[in-house]
C-alpha cells in the first residue's frame, strides 16, 4: 500500500510527540524525587528546631505515599504533592503565550505538572471522606527542565519568568516554603449560619463517623485565585 502524505505526517506527529511528552513525563518525575528528598529533609530539619518548644503532638511529618504522592503534615495541615501522570498544554488565554520563550518554540510550553492540596489533618484522622481540599499551588516543568508557578504566595518563578532557570533542589525550597507558610496562615474559617441551620436525624443516629458534617477551611466562602 501506498503510503500517503497525510499516513506520513501521522507517523511524523506520532514520533515528535511522543518523543517530547516522555521527555516533559522524565523531567516531571526526576524533579518531583528531588522534591519528596528536600521535603523529607525540610520536615526533619524544622522538627528538630522545634524539639522541646511546643507539645511533642504538633509536629512535622513527612509520608511517601507512593510513586507519584508525597505528604507533608504540619501540625493540624496536611499538605499533599500529587505529580500528574499527563503532560499538558495550556488554553489559549493563558498568559503563558505571551511568554517570549514559548513564542519562541511552541514545544516550550508543554508541561507537566505538580499540584499541590491543603488538607485539614482531621479529615483523615477521622476519615472524614466528604471534607474539602484547596489546590494552592502548581508546579510545571517543561522538556528542557525550565519551570513556573502558580499559586498562592507563589512569587518565585512566575508564567512570564519560564525559561529563565531549571527546576533544582534550590529552586524547589522557596515553593515549598511559600506552600507551608501559606497552609499555616489559611484559617480554618466558621462555615455562615445559613450553611448548618439544619441537621438531619440520620446525621446523629446512622453517621456517628462524622463523614456527613463535610469541613473545609472555607466552607461556605469563595476560595479565590486573586494572587495566580
Amino acid at each position: 500500500m501506498e503510503t500517503t502524505p497525510l499516513r506520513t505526517r501521522i507517523l511524523e506527529t506520532i514520533v515528535r510527540k511522543s518523543t517530547l511528552k516522555q521527555r516533559v513525563f522524565d523531567n516531571t518525575f526526576s524533579a518531583f524525587n528531588t522534591l519528596k528528598e528536600t521535603l523529607l529533609e525540610m520536615a526533619s530539619e524544622m522538627d528538630d528546631a522545634l524539639d522541646g518548644k511546643l507539645d511533642r503532638r504538633v509536629r512535622l511529618e513527612y509520608r511517601d505515599r507512593g510513586k507519584f504522592e508525597a505528604q507533608l503534615q504540619v501540625a493540624n495541615d496536611i499538605l499533599i504533592f500529587q505529580m500528574h501522570t499527563d503532560v499538558f498544554e495550556f488554553d489559549p488565554n493563558h498568559v503563558i503565550w505571551q511568554n517570549p520563550y514559548v513564542q519562541a518554540d511552541r514545544e516550550n510550553s508543554y508541561c507537566g505538572v505538580v499540584n499541590i492540596y491543603n488538607f485539614l489533618s482531621d479529615s483523615f484522622k477521622f476519615n472524614r471522606n466528604a471534607d474539602e481540599g484547596y489546590l494552592i499551588g502548581r508546579i510545571f516543568i517543561n522538556r528542557e527542565r525550565s519551570y513556573f508557578v502558580e499559586g498562592k504566595q507563589q512569587n518565585s518563578m512566575r508564567a512570564m519568568q519560564f525559561g529563565q532557570a531549571e527546576i533544582d533542589r534550590d529552586a524547589l525550597i522557596p515553593i515549598l516554603e511559600a506552600a507551608i507558610a501559606f497552609a499555616l496562615e489559611f484559617d480554618l474559617l466558621l462555615p455562615p449560619y445559613e450553611e448548618n441551620k439544619r441537621v438531619t436525624v440520620d446525621q446523629f443516629n446512622t453517621k456517628m463517623d462524622n463523614s456527613k458534617f463535610v469541613t473545609g477551611k472555607r466552607l461556605g466562602y469563595e476560595f479565590d485565585v486573586e494572587d495566580i
